[in-house]
């Protein structure tokens, strides 16, 4: 197998909170790989499995055409399903949480209060994202700080850094000081939350980063650590609101253990904005977009319009904040790419939304985890956006359609036109295609 490879993002555009590491990915073979599935029914050919949940079952004709997949060699690629490696998205998961200090970075105040900073508030925010689906119960069986036997500085862990060998040594380090008194096998994956003293403050680089899918990663109890965030320093803005918003590195690291791309590029969150905590995870509270959420199996098949024949279909969306109902519309492009429809409004895990209305943007499978796989479409283009709260991407904040309005894509010819409000706050689709 090739050795596992890792994405660099670039720094932000001027003017926003610190550019994300790249999400580090483990090898080609085992993340590339895309599920294979037959062409006239969509099931998972015998032998394939996938650790995304629901959306992984097999699917009927209907949603056959809008179940768009990415070539072998697309890095954490927007397919449906998920490929294999990455941990289950529904039910119950038992994350393992580890606190980490160092003899040049001793843990400041009690490793439990670091554990604080993230829980329950992210248990609480998958639980709400996934209207109940997702259980996610997170585990500290080591209530104290767990030194490494070398200092930060020997590990060579920097913005950017490989796998190899800083992470590899940290992580064969963590596991043999922590097995003891910890059986791997129990966990579905592992948060290393570092002490905040190691390494820059977040403000000026942000060190945060996740290994997915690594199978060549060190093994522990006959287990390999293949699913792991690293969370270091603090994501605090200074607005005053860290105890509200601090911990949400956190959902947007666990996102990529269950297959989730970033959606941010090198120019910063401006493909997304903050329509989605895998592209801004500063700020106001957000949710995800519907796509990740059939994707992660939170979506029953009959909440997922597939509008893929010519002609007008009608899709009446209920807004993602709240359970029950169709949340998401898309019509393929082929088979790699396609147009996503959905409600957006304030409420659930959407703090920020302050132009409520119909959300379009661009799904494609072929591009890489931070390259740009989804581009919202603007509605109000240049307009400066309706908000002005801290680190929430202005620009795209009012990009959703309101009644009478319609997105063209004059190359293809597909329209989405927003046709009326129902009573009960449902948004009227119409989308056309040639």
């Amino acid at each position: 197998m090739q050795q596992p490879t890792w994405r660099r993002i670039g720094p932000a555009l001027r003017g926003t909170r610190p550019a994300r590491r790249g999400i580090a990915l483990g090898s080609v073979a085992a993340l590339a790989l895309a599920v294979t599935t037959s062409a006239s029914t969509g099931r998972l050919m015998e032998g394939a499995q996938s650790a995304a949940g629901s959306v992984a079952l097999a699917r009927g004709t209907t949603l056959g055409p809008c179940m768009i997949s990415g070539t072998m060699g697309v890095q954490m690629t927007e397919g449906v399903p998920t490929p294999p490696g990455y941990s289950r998205s529904t039910g119950t998961i038992r994350a393992l949480n580890l606190m980490v200090d160092f003899s040049d970075a001793p843990g400041q105040g009690s490793a439990m209060d670091r554990l604080a900073e993230f829980f329950p508030q992210t248990s609480e925010w998958f639980r709400t994202s996934s209207y109940g689906r997702l259980d996610y119960r997170p585990e500290s069986p080591l209530p104290d700080w767990l030194r490494m036997p070398k200092s930060f500085e020997e590990y060579g862990i920097e913005r950017g850094a490989p796998f190899d060998p800083g992470y590899r040594t940290l992580v064969e380090d963590i596991v043999a000081t922590a097995d003891p008194d910890v059986d791997f096998r129990a966990y579905d994956f592992v948060n290393i939350l570092i002490t905040p003293n190691a390494g820059p403050s977040a403000l000026d680089t942000v060190l945060s980063v996740t290994f997915a899918g690594n199978h060549e990663a060190p093994v522990a109890d006959g287990v390999p650590v293949s699913n792991a965030s690293f969370v270091y320093s603090r994501q605090d803005d200074g607005s005053g609101s860290y105890r509200e918003t601090g911990y949400r590195v956190l959902p947007h690291e666990n996102g990529h253990v269950f297959g989730l791309p970033d959606l941010y590029t090198q120019d910063g969150g401006g493909a997304v904005g903050h329509w989605d905590i895998m592209s801004e995870d500063w700020g106001a509270n957000n949710d995800l977009l519907a796509w990740h959420k059939w994707k992660l199996g939170w979506l029953d098949d009959d909440q997922v319009g597939c509008a893929a024949s010519s002609g007008t279909t009608e899709h009446t969306l209920s807004p993602l904040a709240r359970s029950g109902g169709t949340k998401l519309a898309f019509a393929p492009l082929g088979e790699k790419t396609g147009y996503a429809i959905e409600a957006r409004t304030r409420g659930g895990n959407d703090e920020a939304v302050c132009k409520p209305g119909v959300l379009v943007y661009r799904v494609d499978a072929e591009v890489d985890t931070g390259h740009g796989p989804v581009t919202v479409s603007d509605a109000t283009p240049d307009s400066g956006g309706c908000t002005r709260r801290p680190n929430v991407h202005a620009e795209l904040s009012d990009a959703t359609y309101g009644v009478g309005e319609t997105f063209t894509d004059r190359k293809t010819g597909v329209r989405v036109t927003v046709a009326g409000v129902t009573d009960d706050g449902d948004y009227r689709v119409h989308v056309t295609r040639p």
